[in-house]
Formats: C-alpha cells, sequence, structure tokens
C-alpha cells in the first residue's frame, strides 16, 4: 500500500482547503482510512476517519468544519477543511488500515501505512 497526499497550502484564517490522498495496492477499500495531523510542539492527533461502511468520526474541534470523504473509483481519500483557524496549522498525514475492521477510531497503532504529509498553515 503506498499513500501519497497532496493539496496543502498557506491559507488566512477563515479560509478553505481540501486535502487529497491517492492510496495504490489497496483494491477492496475494507478497512479504514484517516487523516491525522502534527502541528507545532505537538504529538501527532487524530483529525478524522472513515470506514468501510461510510461512517465518520473527527475530532471534537474540527466537528462542523471537516468533512471526511473517498471516491473509490479514483482511489483517493478527501478533507475538506473550511473556517480554517491558526490552531489547524501542521503537518497533515493520510494513513491507511487495510483490514477488515467493524470500527475505525482515531488511534495512531491502526494504521499500518501512512503518507509523508502535506503542509497546512494558517495566518491570522
Amino acid at each position: 500500500v503506498h499513500v501519497v497526499e497532496s493539496g496543502g497550502d498557506s491559507v488566512q484564517a477563515g479560509g478553505s482547503l481540501r486535502l487529497s490522498c491517492v492510496v495504490s495496492g489497496y483494491r477492496h477499500w475494507v478497512g479504514c482510512l484517516a487523516w491525522f495531523r502534527q502541528g507545532p510542539g505537538h504529538e501527532r492527533e487524530g483529525v478524522a476517519v472513515i470506514s468501510n461502511s461510510d461512517t465518520t468520526s473527527y475530532k471534537d474541534s474540527v466537528k462542523g468544519r471537516f468533512t471526511i470523504s473517498k471516491d473509490k473509483a479514483k482511489n483517493t481519500l478527501y478533507l475538506q477543511m473550511n473556517a480554517l483557524k491558526p490552531e489547524d496549522s501542521g503537518l497533515y498525514y493520510c494513513a491507511v488500515n487495510p483490514y477488515f475492521s467493524l470500527q475505525c477510531s482515531l488511534g495512531e497503532s491502526g494504521f499500518p501505512y501512512w503518507g509523508q504529509g502535506t503542509q497546512v498553515t494558517v495566518s491570522s
């Protein structure tokens, strides 16, 4: 499984970005896919996760502003980010658990495959 993120940029507070993550070597999409981020001086944290049945879960601070989605035909995971705040800044990672899971959580240990990250910077 190979994971490549894109779409990071520098924006002003209140702006929007859409991150993309192309996943190759993963044919059946039966597992969990997620976005994590790591801000300056912070540990990496889970932002959003989507299951094989399209059930989603979000970190509290992004609920109502971020939307995770996937397009199986394009082998792509997305993160639409609206109403961005400076505290949303960080390196955003796409993570894949290719194995069937009854539940998907935002814990790092559940994801064996990671991309290199794409940088998001939000200025006030």
